[in-house]
């Protein structure tokens, strides 16, 4: 009969070693979360039950919330709270989530600046903080983010330059720093980072010429998708731009450039987009980019090109969509 007795005694304990066994959530994530649910008045709430943000077994984990098992603990991972009008300065103990690789705060209306603290979060691959009214300086410490594969600051008050320490980011792929307040020229610094796909920084009030940004030798060698528009920039199109190879969209509208379009950029091979509209651009656009196989629009109007010069594709009014900020 011991046998049977040793079989009903593990059958009885199994459900209590299996609670036992339950991760629970390091204390540095719940105090984090649970400062951030006291301090705004954030709809969210009222999904945010209980004190656990990754869930205690019997709650869910909080809305927004997502948390992995390290070792013996759960630590948040993610933290997704975006388009409920959180009210309020940027909360600096999100800065205490140092197992984050998604921030997604976009869509809301903090203000103030991005704290120097953001540094911290040396695993975040994602930062999304795009359509607030965030403002000051970008703070150099943003350039300790090693890690950072997409930042999103676009649709903000952000001024003051935009900062050189971005170029420490050494697996950046995107950078959306449009419709801000940003003054000074583009750091040329930029153009060292190898997986550079997109660099968006229009709306802005930056001056200096293209040459300037390129010129480092062999710079921006990923970048498909260049954004100057709507800014100050002056001096001319380089003919050194075409090293560029792989760049598909060149938007130069709305600046103050002038000069001729030089033959060698209709040889960029993969060029779809070109927006040469409302600058000072004199002469003639050469017969090459008529020919480009893969030239899809381009514009032209607004400049000083001499009679006879046409622009390609069926033009439209140029929209921002949300759905091109998507991750």
């Amino acid at each position: 009969m011991a046998p049977v007795s040793n079989w009903v005694f593990l059958i009885l304990i199994f459900p209590l070693l299996l609670n036992l066994g339950f991760s629970k959530t390091l204390k540095r994530d719940v105090k984090a979360l649970n400062e951030i649910k006291a301090s705004l008045g954030w709809r969210v709430v009222y999904a945010w039950v209980g004190d656990d943000p990754c869930g205690d077994g019997d709650l869910p984990p909080w809305s927004g919330v997502t948390c992995s098992t390290q070792g013996d603990y759960r630590v948040v991972t993610e933290l997704e709270v975006y388009a409920v009008s959180i009210v309020g300065p940027f909360p600096t103990a999100v800065t205490n989530l140092l197992d984050l690789t998604r921030l997604d705060l976009h869509n809301n209306k903090l203000t103030g600046p991005i704290p120097s603290q953001i540094g911290r979060l040396k695993r975040l691959k994602i930062l999304n903080l795009r359509w607030n009214k965030l403002q000051d300086v970008i703070p150099p410490e943003i350039g300790e983010l090693k890690s950072l594969t997409h930042l999103y600051l676009s649709f903000n008050n952000f001024k003051g330059e935009i900062p050189k320490e971005l170029a420490n980011l050494p697996e950046l792929r995107y950078l959306y720093l449009h419709e801000n307040r940003f003054s000074g020229r583009i750091p040329a610094e930029l153009g060292t980072l190898q997986h550079l796909r997109h660099l968006d920084v229009g709306n802005n009030h930056l001056v200096g010429t293209i040459r300037e940004l390129i010129r480092f030798e062999g710079c921006f060698p990923a970048l498909r998708n260049l954004y100057l528009n709507n800014n100050y920039l002056t001096g001319g199109v380089p003919a050194q731009l075409a090293n560029l190879s792989n760049i598909e969209i060149l938007h130069l509208s709305y600046n103050k450039m002038s000069g001729i379009i030089p033959a060698g950029l209709a040889h960029i091979p993969r060029l779809t987009h070109l927006y040469l509209d409302h600058n000072q651009f004199s002469g003639r656009i050469p017969d090459a980019f008529y020919k480009h196989p893969y030239l899809k629009e381009m514009y032209i109007e607004g400049n000083a090109f001499r009679p006879g010069v046409n622009p390609i594709g069926v033009h439209k009014v140029l929209e921002v969509s949300d759905a091109d900020f998507l991750v």
